[in-house]
């Protein structure tokens, strides 16, 4: 008998993605950001970690801070490896046309004009981290709004790896977010401040941003 294939996407009394996609609009409306419990679609967080769980160690590469000529990579910041994801796999195209649904959804809800869209999945080793920045700096309307989703399935408070969402620079406490399978988090990049702790096992997600669409005289940003 030929193998029943399973779509991407929720079934039975699971949410509907417009269902979650207005919780995340209604969020971000009232807080700027939103922290959502499995909200990503159960087999779309279990192909992405299998994908992610097939990708040679050498499509990896450490991850640094900065773009072009400014980009470093230095230990003291962080300690994760990333891969960027182009849709060449069904799972990596799945999770794009998700998050284009979701983008068309909020510039249709909240009048963002999300343009275009960049993401990588992200591989913390044991003991890895990433300390507190901001996805953008103020001003420059370069990413608009940071999206995070987890793929822990089974992860226990004991095992760390929070992600630490501040309020504002002055903000010294944050909002702990466990790294636990297909929460997703959505947050203003330019607004808060966010770090990710060690964590005492292997620790995977997929971080993405929406940018606006900022090309002049022909020049594509973000540039590749």
């Amino acid at each position: 008998m030929e193998a029943l294939r399973i779509p991407f996407g929720h079934s039975g009394d699971t949410p509907t993605d417009d269902t979650i996609f207005g919780l995340i609009a209604n969020d971000l409306e009232q807080k700027g950001y939103s922290i959502r419990h499995g909200a990503l679609p159960l087999s779309l967080s279990n192909a992405l970690l299998d994908y992610q769980h097939s990708i040679s160690q050498k499509q990896f590469e450490e991850a640094g801070i900065g773009r072009g000529d400014d980009f470093v990579k230095t230990e003291f910041v962080r300690k994760d490896e990333i891969c960027w994801i182009n849709g060449d796999s069904e799972a990596g195209a799945a999770w794009l046309d998700w998050t284009s649904n979701l983008k068309t959804f909020l510039n249709r809800r909240l009048f963002l004009g999300l343009f275009s869209f960049e993401s990588h999945f992200a591989h913390y080793a044991p003991g890895a981290y990433y300390k507190r920045h901001l996805d953008a700096f103020r001003g420059e309307a370069n990413r608009v709004l940071s999206v995070v989703t987890y793929l822990n399935p089974g992860w226990q408070n004991a095992d760390g790896g929070e992600l630490v969402l501040y309020q504002d620079e002055q903000d010294m406490t944050g909002i702990k977010v466990a790294p636990l399978h297909g929460t997703v988090v959505v947050f203003l990049s330019e607004e808060f401040p966010h770090e990710v702790l060690p964590a005492t096992r292997d620790r995977y997600s997929v971080a993405g941003w929406f940018r606006v669409n900022g090309s002049i005289d022909n020049r594509i940003d973000p540039p590749r």
